[in-house]
């Protein structure tokens, strides 16, 4: 096995990682990224990004990811395809972590910022996956805004999807809103935001059992797990709000998480638990999961690594 040592490693290619490899290279840092089996993150399967600053007519996501890689790797971020398969995080100061790649490649890294991210839960129903990208979203702030004045649906019933489906009912027509269960696992205060407003029709004891259309989405089809009823909903976007799961595996017993497996970082900063190793985007954010306040953390992990490394000389 090949063994190389550099001063920092970064673990991911979304928003956070490439963030997190601009400032590291331009730090002199002389940054690795390694970009995981999704080379640009979540947002390679996201149509059109609306919302990130500089883009006033918006960007498609994987164009916007090429971008944020080749601005990286204009100040000198040595980009890689591979996945990191193996992680032994020091705990010294000043101790060097180990990385294999691949089962092959050994990195020694003196500083790793951790940017893999989180994955959308979704339901796993063909048809849910052919229109992914056609009117199937994993995130109601990100993609909401198109669907303004038409008819929605969201499927959940935990805080995240009553939250989506209060934002959505400001914008949209009509929000239907599909619960498994007979009631709602959100708070009794999220349960009356929903409850409170006319246009979203909650369905309960219901699932999706296809979702219509061709090229995009034109309708759900949804069955009444105690009636056995299948009724047709009309609508153009379908939310899906189950939660997500971070990937953070690979770090499981050597990194705090909490018990949804999100990496814990310090205060207000990037640190973790073991010194000289950070994280940055939906790896440790389970509230926000904007590609903005991944790009922020990403440059906080470069600033948090760049201090760190200066106070060991």
């Amino acid at each position: 096995m090949s063994t190389e040592r550099i001063k920092n490693l970064i673990i991911g290619s979304g928003p956070a990682g490439y963030t997190a490899a601009i400032y590291a290279s331009r730090a002199d840092l002389k940054p690795v990224l390694y970009t995981g089996m999704e080379p640009g993150g979540q947002l390679t399967t996201t149509t059109e990004v609306d919302n990130f600053p500089g883009y006033p007519d918006g960007v498609d996501g994987p164009t916007m990811m090429v971008e944020l890689q080749k601005q990286a790797e204009r100040f000198g971020t040595d980009v890689r395809i591979g996945l990191v398969t193996k992680v032994v995080l020091s705990e010294e100061q000043g101790g060097i972590h180990k990385v294999t790649v691949d089962n092959k490649i050994e990195i020694e890294a003196e500083s790793v910022i951790i940017s893999t991210g989180a994955t959308a839960k979704y339901l796993g129903i063909p048809s849910e996956q052919r229109l992914r990208g056609g009117g199937v979203s994993a995130c109601a702030v990100c993609d909401g805004f198109f669907y303004k004045g038409q008819d929605v649906a969201i499927v959940g019933g935990g805080d995240t999807a009553a939250e989506e489906a209060t934002y959505l009912a400001n914008i949209c027509s009509k929000v239907t809103m599909i619960v498994r269960k007979g009631e709602m696992r959100a708070s009794k205060a999220m349960q009356h935001r929903v409850e409170s407003r006319e246009n979203i029709d909650v369905k309960y004891f219901s699932e999706i059992k296809e979702v219509l259309g061709k090229d995009v989405v034109e309708g759900v089809s949804i069955i009444n797990s105690q009636t056995q009823e299948i009724l047709n909903v009309p609508v153009t976007g379908l939310f899906i709000a189950i939660g997500h799961i971070p990937n953070t595996d690979i770090f499981k017993g050597q990194l705090d998480m909490d018990d949804s497996g999100y990496v814990i970082t310090k205060g207000k900063s990037t640190h973790t638990n073991r010194p000289g190793v950070f994280a940055s985007g939906d790896v440790q954010d389970k509230d926000y999961r904007q590609a903005v306040t991944a790009a922020g953390t990403g440059c906080m992990a470069a600033l948090d690594a760049e201090r760190y490394l200066a106070s060991l000389d």
